[in-house]
C-alpha cells in the first residue's frame, strides 16, 4: 500500500492547466490567440488584438458555440493562468499571458 501524500503546489498548478487544455475548443482557443491578427477580424476589433486581446464576441463568433459556453471556457483558461482579461467598455478582451505559459513549461520540464 502506498502513502497518500498531497501534490506540489507545482504539481497542482500542472493539473489545473492540464485540466484546462484537456477540452480541444479551449486548446484551440489558446491556439489562435498566439497569433490573434491572424485568426481573429481585426478590422471589427475595439481594441489591438495583439496589444490587449481579442473580444470575446470574436472567439464566440469563431467558434460557433453559445456566449455563455465561451464565457466559462475562457474564464477556466484564465483560472488555470494561461490567458488574461481585459475590460475595454462593456466587452472582456483575452490575451494569452505569455510569461505565465512560459513559467508553466518550465516547471513541467523540471516535474516530470
Amino acid at each position: 500500500m502506498t502513502a497518500h501524500t498531497e501534490p506540489e503546489p507545482d504539481v497542482e498548478q500542472l493539473l489545473d492547466v492540464f485540466k484546462a487544455l484537456a477540452n480541444p475548443v479551449r486548446l484551440q482557443v489558446l491556439r489562435w490567440l498566439r497569433e490573434p491578427a491572424r485568426h481573429f477580424p481585426v478590422e471589427r476589433a475595439i481594441a489591438d488584438p495583439v496589444e490587449v486581446g481579442v473580444c470575446v464576441t470574436h472567439i464566440q463568433e469563431k467558434t460557433g458555440l453559445a456566449q455563455s459556453t465561451v464565457s466559462a471556457y475562457m474564464a477556466e483558461l484564465q483560472r488555470a493562468g494561461l490567458v488574461r482579461a481585459t475590460r475595454v467598455g462593456k466587452w472582456t478582451h483575452y490575451k494569452r499571458d505569455e510569461a505565465r505559459i512560459a513559467g508553466l513549461v518550465a516547471t513541467l520540464g523540471h516535474t516530470l
